[in-house]
């Protein structure tokens, strides 16, 4: 089962801008000052004119060749960067806002959902990315979009209130729920034999088999949106993350509710299972995170401090190591056991709504505010959790100026030499 991903925000977009620093080379001046009581007549004065402005020309000829070296050794690095061989997709583009995303669980295919209701289908590579098929499936925004198990079969759902199964290969309809839920549709989970939930903005869960007209299970756990929900291999409780700050499970072979946690102060927004399954961190629009044990969802365990910003995705990049991003626009990489700050994976320059990780393991995708899709390369994971010392003192000023091999910041040393 596709482990996955993140809340939907809609808000004023505010632009964050990200800067890169500048550095100011400006000239020193030299100064030549006469010794007190000392006296020099108009010859010394001259000659001592010359010999300064002999200096000064030949300060200045050593300058500009120390600068001519200086910018020949920057072209040198830029030309050596361009032509390093491209490791990861280039960035799409699209002319509407992106709600959402999601990978293949099967192949190199990646599905853009959108707010026009549509569901863009890319083929991707490291060289290109190549249009496949434009679905137009929702007459409102298309909120959330996912593939079945197999990779075969394309759920999305919708501010329509609609549920609708589409074949990825021949693009065509398989199945519709009309008006599915009484509120607009905000989170879908695919499950396994053709089964799935649905969560709305009214704080319904609906449990539905492809093959039946109507829903196998309907609750209600609360009367804000359900923003996220998780389930593990077993699929016996599905968790589910509510705009209201509490985290709901429920019984999903006794079709009831398993345990109401404490009310948090903020929405929780997005969800990663750990340490094969057996620990659920969970995130928040305050940029806190709380780390659950597996069904023991009442209190939280542990509580870290992701961001000071709002958390609006998350995703598991290995058993340890978690990428979490949201209002500030910024991937953020972090090892959860110990707790400590990698790094920045990558970056947009607006919010970014959602992530999701590739079949292989090899990419993580992120769509933003921009109407943009990125792709980070994230093979090097596995080595730098094979790197983490247990024992280490954590750096935090340090880890937290690391920038990964994926961003488009370079570091001003190497990155790994701070995890041994």
């Amino acid at each position: 089962m596709k482990k996955k991903k993140m809340g939907i925000a809609f808000r004023d977009l505010e632009k964050k801008s990200i800067d890169d620093s500048d550095t100011d080379f400006s000239d020193e001046s030299r100064e030549i000052d006469g010794f007190d009581g000392m006296e020099t007549d108009d010859n010394e004065e001259g000659e001592t004119s010359n010999m300064v402005q002999a200096e000064n020309e030949t300060i200045g000829s050593n300058s500009e060749l120390d600068q001519s070296d200086e910018e020949d050794e920057v072209i040198k690095a830029i030309k050596a960067e361009k032509s390093k061989p491209r490791d990861h997709p280039p960035a799409i583009t699209c002319e509407d806002f992106i709600v959402d995303i999601s990978y293949s669980p099967s192949n190199n295919l990646i599905a853009l959902a959108n707010i026009m209701g549509d569901v863009l289908l890319y083929e991707y590579n490291n060289d290109e990315n190549k249009l496949l098929n434009t679905l137009e499936l929702h007459v409102k925004a298309c909120r959330d979009v996912e593939f079945n198990e197999g990779g075969d079969i394309l759920f999305t759902a919708g501010k329509d209130k609609a549920i609708i199964a589409t074949d990825v290969e021949t693009g065509k309809l398989k199945c519709c729920f009309e008006n599915a839920h009484e509120e607009p549709v905000y989170k879908l989970v695919c499950l396994e034999n053709n089964k799935f939930v649905t969560g709305d903005d009214g704080g319904t869960v609906k449990l539905w088999d492809l093959r039946k007209p109507d829903p196998c299970m309907s609750i209600k756990i609360g009367d804000e949106h359900v923003s996220n929900m998780i389930t593990n291999e077993s699929e016996k409780y599905l968790v589910c993350a509510g705009g209201d700050g509490v985290l709901t499970s429920i019984d999903l072979k006794g079709s009831k509710i398993y345990t109401t946690s404490e009310d948090y102060d903020s929405e929780l927004t997005c969800m990663g299972l750990f340490r094969s399954e057996t620990k659920l961190l969970v995130g928040s629009s305050k940029g806190k995170l709380y780390l659950f044990n597996w069904k023991e969802f009442g209190l939280h365990s542990d509580e870290y401090v992701g961001q000071k910003h709002s958390l609006q995705c998350m995703v598991p990049v290995t058993q340890n190591i978690v990428v979490t991003s949201g209002e500030d626009g910024i991937l953020r990489a972090a090892h959860m056991f110990p707790q400590r700050q990698l790094g920045i994976v990558g970056q947009h320059s607006l919010p970014v709504e959602c992530l999701d990780i590739s079949h292989d393991g090899q990419y993580i995708a992120s769509c933003s505010h921009n109407n943009d899709v990125k792709f980070w390369n994230i093979s090097y994971f596995e080595t730098i959790d094979s790197l983490i010392d247990v024992n280490h003192k954590q750096n935090k000023k340090k880890d937290m100026s690391n920038n990964l091999p994926s961003s488009s910041v370079k570091n001003a040393s190497d990155f790994f030499s701070g995890l041994m």
